[in-house]
Formats: structure tokens, sequence, C-alpha cells
């Protein structure tokens, strides 16, 4: 059967755009709408498997509709720019999958499928179009049918002739007259005032077309309804001329040119590459073609089978290769160094026999540049070989240099600056159910390239880093950091493995017992986690007011589970329910599926190159976002405990960390003086806003100016303001007003961050991190406003993320100094923890406090609050 596949590609472009962010590669091309069009042609590639296939565009602004109407298509705003200059770029995707594309000057795309819909049909070919436009309805019959963009580009329904009718309760030739009564605002087609679609729907039932509506003018009831089809009578017609999609348009089905067969996977993989569109790549890569070796120019280097002085060097490149489901496990596939006098690959075996090699690792006065020095840092760790003298990682000033673009090989340093020459992890090892270590030649050759790409680009990054300010931020912090975090993955924190499986049990018999509770409350047994069952319950059983609704149902989601809060019982008892379900499930069985056997402790992998403001994240596991509000939650902690007997386990916690941040940068001298006072800042606030002493502030007044504080830090609108604390949008206008009355200066701050990173493109933190901003200047409301938001926010959360860190250098330093046994075991936001030997409690306690408070000079005090404690939830 021959099937074809006409694609509206203006309507679905224009769908795309507005449907995803802004995109855009790492030349700053904007390539959101490009990226929606190309899954959405993916996905018709997959499901369809069309022997022909056409996308038609509109050819200019103008059409012979104008002719009969200069106004047609008048009311559309002018296309965002940001859209216009991914036409060509879809034009070249098209070409690349090698898919017929068709546009006409003076018609429009929909008059151009229309005609190829017409045609294919009297040769016997299945029809099926994708667009956004319901005009192309009109054409639907017993060979075609619409599958018409309901949501964005992802959700489609079908159109049939049985659909149609099913829907609108007329045939497909009468979608015309429909719109010839009701107009079309988007086209600007006027239709007759006053009738919408009920109403036309209405008419057509019962007379048939827009002629026979306005021959039967006297029998239709309703005064008014007479007057308005008798005084538009000429604009009915017309508006039916201009809806009528025009079938005998000059372009003619030619087979041969709209055959799709197979398509150069190479040219899609490059121009995928070109846009960034690397989630997309084994989408085409059916045949394990996807990613392909390129040819690249030879390189010089030695397997060796022993290590010699003479191999090594005073400054060399190095790379210590593990592949990520082995990184905690130390796997080391194999070595490689470059320098002035050579490259060479190493075997493990021969790498982890080399006394020569490993005393030249542990020599601190040989310089290693790395990529990821950390990941070599835990490698070397577990094979417990001391990794010292790293000077220079390529990821990690990458990163500096742009934090917005992601560098997670070496390969993608290379492309970014055009330097080096290293394949793709993915084409040498192979993904998912492909995954292989490939022969040593191979292999030998991918790691000697990615070290000789190394030492190649070092002195080119740090010339960039110079020219950004940013080497001291390199050397003296990231650097440094890079090798404590290394030492923290490597030790771990131990676990209380029955402590964890006695808090599972525990939360499962108060998960039953609100189970009970639940059901007795609902009057009926049922399963609560099904959102379909809980529905039915709350909001016809119980008769609790619908606030949502979705296409399979009522929905139970979180927020609106807290607009019920209040109205019935049972809703705190679901949302206390939901609560411990996901802590059992990602806390306490997700914690003891990463205990690793033989340590009997996690450890977790710290991120040092992933946030855009320069915060460290931590995954497998995540022990940054265990919760901490609902005490079941908290109580999780007391599973951390020390590794030694008759040690502790000390945290120390910086407090309020980014508002003095903001108070240093603002210079607000009410501000500054509540924090050199030690006031209550939140106190202090409430007393400025309300204009009241401090024994007036009440608990509700207290909340609100928290509220606030923080939510000044991250440029909170009045709506935000008023969501956190149920007040009307007026109430949280007033009392922002009020707050940068108060402190004027945090308001002359904020925007000034905003000019200047508008007239920059990026904004800094005290200790020179960037985070570029291109979005400042976009016509885009909604961008636009996001990035204003983020120009308040990064110095100031970036600056708290430096500040934590240089703590942590300078900690890890004094230790050393002071021959303390002690161990930094996390950093979780703005706490460090630490485990500490009985007889060093009190000097750990002098020290962290001493080093936390003078990491960084600031225009007010930084205070730390430190606790010690036999658990992690005891140390508060």
């Amino acid at each position: 059967m021959k099937k074809l596949v006409l694609i509206d590609g203006n309507s679905i472009a224009y769908r795309a755009f507005f449907a995803l962010p802004l995109l855009n590669n790492d030349k700053g091309v904007y390539t959101n709408a490009v990226y929606g069009f190309t899954m959405m042609l993916l996905k018709v590639l997959e499901d369809e498997k069309p022997t022909h296939m056409v996308v038609a565009f509109d050819a200019g602004k103008t059409t012979f509709r104008h002719d009969t109407y200069d106004a047609y298509k008048s009311g559309r705003q002018k296309t965002p720019p940001e859209l216009s200059e991914q036409f060509p770029l879809i034009r070249e995707l098209l070409d690349a999958f090698n898919i017929a594309r068709v546009e006409v000057e003076n018609f429009e795309a929909d008059d151009l499928i229309g005609t190829l819909a017409k045609q294919a049909s009297q040769e016997n070919f299945e029809v099926k179009i994708f667009t956004g436009d319901k005009d192309l309805l009109q054409i639907v019959s017993d060979h075609v049918t619409v599958a018409l963009t309901r949501k964005g580009i992802t959700q489609i329904d079908v159109y049939d002739e049985k659909g149609i009718e099913e829907r609108y309760g007329i045939t497909p030739e009468q979608i015309i007259d429909m719109k010839g009564l009701m107009g079309d605002s988007s086209d600007n087609i006027p239709g007759v005032p006053g009738i919408g679609e009920k109403t036309a729907l209405k008419l057509l039932k019962e007379y048939g077309s827009v002629e026979k509506v306005l021959e039967s003018i006297d029998e239709i009831s309703g005064k008014k309804m007479k007057e308005r089809l008798e005084e538009h009578r000429d604009q009915a017609l017309m508006s039916k001329k201009l809806a009528t999609i025009y079938l005998e348009a000059p372009v003619t089905l030619d087979a041969d040119s709209f055959t799709f067969g197979e398509y150069d996977k190479k040219e899609v993989v490059k121009l995928f590459k070109e846009l960034d569109f690397n989630s997309l790549l084994d989408k085409v890569d059916a045949d394990g073609e996807g990613i392909e070796k390129e040819e690249l120019q030879s390189l010089n280097y030695e397997t060796l089978r022993e290590v010699k002085e003479a191999h090594l060097a005073d400054k060399a490149a190095l790379v210590v290769e593990v592949l990520d489901e082995n990184y905690h496990q130390g796997d080391i596939l194999g070595l490689a160094i470059a320098h002035n006098n050579g490259c060479y690959y190493i075997p493990t075996d021969e790498a982890l026999r080399s006394e020569a090699l490993i005393q030249w690792l542990k020599d601190e006065r040989k310089e290693k540049w790395l990529f990821d020095a950390k990941r070599a840092v835990v490698a070397l760790g577990w094979k417990n070989i001391e990794l010292a003298g790293s000077t220079f990682d390529l990821q990690m000033a990458s990163y500096l240099l742009d934090p917005s673009t992601s560098f997670h090989e070496v390969s993608d340093v290379t492309k970014h600056h055009r330097k080096g020459h290293v394949h793709e992890d993915e084409a040498v090892y192979g993904k998912g159910a492909k995954r292989r270590i490939p022969d040593e030649k191979e292999l030998g050759e991918h790691l000697a390239r990615k070290a000789d790409a190394i030492f190649q680009l070092k002195e080119h990054v740090e010339e960039k880093l110079k020219e950004n300010e940013q080497l001291g931020l390199f050397n003296e912090l990231e650097m440094p950091l890079s090798v404590i975090l290394g030492r923290m993955e490597t030790t771990g924190v131990k676990v209380d493995v029955e402590q964890l499986e006695q808090m599972g049990e525990d939360l499962n018999a108060r998960l039953e017992e609100l189970e009970q509770t639940i059901h007795e409350l609902a009057g009926v047994s049922f399963n609560i986690n099904s959102p379909k069952q809980l529905g039915e319950i709350l909001f016809e059983k119980l008769q609790l007011p619908v606030i949502k609704k979705t296409k399979t149902g009522y929905s139970t989601s979180a927020d609106v589970l807290e607009k019920l809060a209040g109205q019935h019982e049972i809703i705190d008892h679901i949302l206390h329910y939901r609560q411990l379900g996901k802590l059992n499930s990602t806390y306490i069985d997700g914690l003891l599926k990463v205990v690793h056997k033989g340590t009997g402790k996690v450890h977790t992998r710290f991120n040092q190159a992933l946030t855009q403001t320069g915060r460290l994240s931590s995954t497998d596991p995540n022990l940054q976002n265990i919760p901490i509000r609902l005490e079941e939650g908290r109580k999780i902690r007391k599973a951390f405990v020390p590794s030694e007997k008759d040690w502790f386990i000390l945290a120390a916690d910086y407090s309020q960390i980014e508002l003095r941040v903001l108070a240093h940068f603002a210079e607000d001298e009410k501000l500054m003086e509540a924090f050199r006072e030690d006031m209550d800042v939140h106190t202090k606030t409430a007393m400025d806003v309300f204009h009241v002493s401090q024994e007036e502030v009440t608990s509700n007044m207290r909340r609100s100016a928290k509220a606030v504080n923080f939510g000044i830090v991250y440029g909170i609108s009045d709506y935000g303001l008023s969501q956190n604390l149920g007040i009307t949008r007026k109430e949280a206008a007033t009392f922002i007003e009020r707050y940068f009355a108060s402190y004027p200066k945090v308001k002359e701050y904020l925007d000034h961050v905003i000019d200047e990173a508008r007239e920059k493109g990026y904004v800094t933190t005290l200790l020179k991190r960037r985070r570029y901003l291109p979005d400042l200047t976009s016509r885009n409301f909604n961008q636009r406003s996001f990035a204003e938001r983020t120009a308040m926010n990064t110095p100031i959360q970036g600056t708290a993320a430096d500040i934590i860190k240089q703590a942590m250098v300078q900690m890890a330093s004094r230790m050393d100094e002071e021959d303390l046994q002690s161990r930094l075991l996390l950093q979780v936001h703005d706490e460090l923890i630490f485990e500490v030997p009985k007889e060093e409690v009190a000097q750990m306690k002098e020290l962290v406090t001493s080093v936390m408070e003078q990491a960084v000079e600031l225009r007010v005090p930084l205070k730390v609050d430190v606790a010690c404690g036999d658990t992690w939830y005891d140390a508060k």
C-alpha cells in the first residue's frame, strides 16, 4: 500500500517553537523549533512508515486570498526573529533526511497539501496530514486523514470522516461553512459577528451550508440573529471563500521525487551534532551507525609494556580511564600520558605494578594535567594509589569559562574549541546493549588521543581563563577542591544498615495505619496510589470541589490536594501518606541499595562541574535532598554514623549565608546593621516593614518577613509571595513595596545587577565565577523575566557556593597542618559534615568555626552553628 505523509511545515514549526523553551547550541543559534520539529518527524517516521513524504511551506506573506480581502491574516503578530532564523535549519534537516519539500509563490502550505492530497487520493494513496491548523479537516475523505496537534507537538488527535462527525456533527466539507459563519481570528477571517462555533454548528445541522442559511433567514428564530445574518451576508460568503482550501494549486504529485526511503545517517548525525541534539542521536542509530568514528589525523603514540623514567615528565597530560558504570569500583581500563617528548598508552596491569609510575603519580612536584581530576583521584584511590600534583583540569576550566555548556568528555571540549582530534566515547565503547571494551589497539589510541588533546589545549584554555580574570578561582579554589572531593568520595560515609532497615519497617507500619485511617474516612477500601480511584473518592463520593481535571479524569496532584486542605480531614492524611511513601521508596530503599558491600558506606558522587551557580550537587546517592521538614525524614540522618569507635559526627552550618551575601552586595545599612548586631534578621525585617517594635512582632509577621527575605534573593513576584503566604496578590505587592521602601539599597542593587548583566551578557560572583544570560535581551517576556530573576539570584547563590568551597579548601589545609585525624565527609548546601575522634572534638569545633567564619571577608560577619553527636541527626 502506498502511503503519503504530508506535513504542514509552518504550522508544526510554530507549534514547536511556542511549545518548547528557547534553546540554543554552543554557537548561540536558537534551535527549539528545530528540536520540536525533529522529535515530531522522528515519531512520524517510526509510527507511519511512509512510502512517500512531502513537507509544505508558505512561500511568502501574501497569497491570492489577499486579492479578495486585503486584511486576511493581518491580525497576526510578526514572526519572532528567534523562530524566523530556524526555518533554514528545518529545511536543512529535511534535506538531510531526503524528505521532499514544496513551496509556491502566492499559495499557502494548506493549498499545496490539499492539492497533493486530492491527486494522491486519485492515485489510490493512503494520505495522512500532520498540522496544527483545523482548516485542513475540510479535505478529510475515505483516503485522507488529518493528525491535528492539540497541545504543543506531542498530543495529537487523528480525524477521519467518522471522527469529524463525532466531534462536530458535520461532514468534512461543512468545515468551510462553519468557518464562513464563525470566522477564524487566527487568520483574521471575519465571519458573522456574534456567531461562535456552537451556533454555527447548530445552523449547519439544520440548513447544511452558508448559502442555505442565508436563503432561510426568515425561518431562523431570534431577531438579533436574523439581523446579523442579513447585515453580514456578503461577509459570510467571503469568509467561506477565504477558508476554502484551493485544490488546483500549481503543484504536481511526483511519485519519484516524493518517495521516502533510506536517508544518509552520517548527514543526519552530523547535523544533530552541529545543533547539539545529542539526546536524539540514538534515535537514528537503528543499525548501530548513529555514532560513527570519523577519520582522524594519525597520532604517534607508544604502548608501554614497561614504564621507565624516560617515559615520564615534570609536566604531562594524564588520562585515567574509568567508565561511568564502574566509577566507584575503581575498574581502570588503562592510562595514557602525553608530554613534549612523546605520547604513551599504559595498559592497566603494567600501570598498577610499575613502581616508577606509582611514584610519579604520588609526586606533587610533577604536574599532571587531566580531564576530570576528581575522577582520577577516586579511581586511583580505590587502588590505594595517591594522585598528587594535579594542577590543571580541562573539564573544570571549560566549565568555568561557560557553565551553561556540558563538557562530559574530552571530545566535547575539542569540538568546542576546534582543537585536538578525539573520538566520542560512545563511538569507541558503544551504548546500552552494544556497550563493549575495545581491543588494546583501539583503546590505546583512544586514550592516547585524549591525553594528547589535553596537553595541546591546556595553554589555550588557561589563556581564556586569564582573560576572564578566573585563573585565581581555577587554581586556588576549584583545583584543590577537586582533590578534596575525590578523597571525600573514596572515604564515604558509614551507614547503619540495621537502623535503616528498622526505619523502613516503622515507616511501613505507619503507612498501614494511615491507609486504614484514610479508608475509614472514605467509608470504603480503595487503592490510595491510584489517581483514578482517589479522584472518584474525593470528588464523587465525598463531593469535594473539583480543582482541576486532566485528560484521564480528576487531578489529584500535590498542589490540588494542598488547595483542598482543611475541607476534609482525609486530605491531610493522604498528603502525609504520600510523603511517607516517598521517604520509604526513595530514601530508605534507595540508600540501602547503594551501601557498598565492601566498606559498609555510601560513596556519593559530587558533581563539581554541573550547576550554573557553582553549587555542588551529589548523585548515586543524592545526599543533598534528604527531606528534613518532616521529622520522619530528619530521622533518616540517624543512620549516618562515624566509621570508627569513639568517634563523633560534627556538623557546621552557615547561618543565613545568602542574606548576608545580599547585605554585602547591596550595602544596605539597615540590613547590615541586623547582621552586625547579631539580630534575628526576619524579626528585624518585620520591625522595619510593619513599623513595630521588636516586642510587637508576631509569629505571622516574622513568617511573612522570612518569606519575603528569601523570596527577594530569588526575584520573587507578588504572585509567588501570595502563593507562599496564602494572601492576595495585592497584599503581597504591598508587602514587597514596603520591603523595598525599608531597604532601598537592595532594590537599587538588584536593578543594577540586571542592567550590568544586560550590558555585559553575564553576571559574576564575588570570586569571579560567571554565568552567561543571553535571554536578557530576548523578545519573549517569559524568557526575559526568567533571565532577570537569574541575574538577581546567581551572584548571591554563586557567592554562597564559593564561600563554602573556600572553607572546604582552607579546612583541608588546616587539618593537614595540624595533623588531625578528623575527616571531612559531606557538603550539603551550606553545611559541612565531619567525623571526629573524641579527643579532637573541642579542637575541631574551634577550628571549623574560625575557618568557616573567616573564609572570605564580607561587609557583614559570617556566622556558623556547630554541633556534635553520635549520628548526623544528633549533630544539630
